[in-house]
């Protein structure tokens, strides 16, 4: 029975630092201090989803949107915005980020994201149901420095 090729030299060569395959570990902070700092983090994430998601609110509002619900959660997740201009019903999800170094952050609403969003709007309307004669989804990206943000609105984004 052959047991494949077998190199003749090592696969790491003696001598050299035994560190080489190993992954290197950082020195943790005690993990209140981890906790305090996520914490934190997570309340600055918090704040900035909020701010792009006012931001939104107001360019469909300025666009002769009239914004039906914000933040409506159940048990599968969140729909950020839902507005209505005439008969056509619109779920946008806002994407913020503090820079856009890492590309827009409409690039964050992938195939799963935009799966969840459809069963969240059937979701919706069947404890809402009305006279809708259409549906579409719209993904807000926001980006830049509270100053002077940049919004992009993709109608129909999906």
């Amino acid at each position: 029975m052959g047991l494949g090729h077998v190199p003749q030299e090592p696969i790491r060569p003696e001598g050299t630092n035994p560190q080489f395959q190993r992954r290197q570990r950082r020195r943790v902070t005690s993990g209140r201090l981890n906790r305090n700092r996520q914490g934190l983090e997570l309340a600055h994430n918090q704040s900035l989803g909020a701010w792009g998601e006012d931001l939104a609110t107001q360019w469909y509002t300025d666009h002769g949107y009239v914004i039906v619900q914000r933040n409506w959660r159940c048990s599968d997740g969140e729909i950020d915005i839902i507005a209505m201009i005439e008969k056509t019903l619109v779920m946008c999800e806002v994407k913020t980020r503090a820079t856009a170094d890492f590309g827009s952050p409409a690039l964050a609403v992938g195939i799963a994201k935009q799966q969840r969003l459809r069963k969240l709007a059937g979701l919706w309307l069947a404890q809402n149901p009305g006279n809708h004669h259409a549906i579409r989804f719209d993904v807000a990206a926001v980006v830049g420095p509270r100053e002077k943000p940049l919004i992009d609105i993709f109608e129909a984004a999906f």
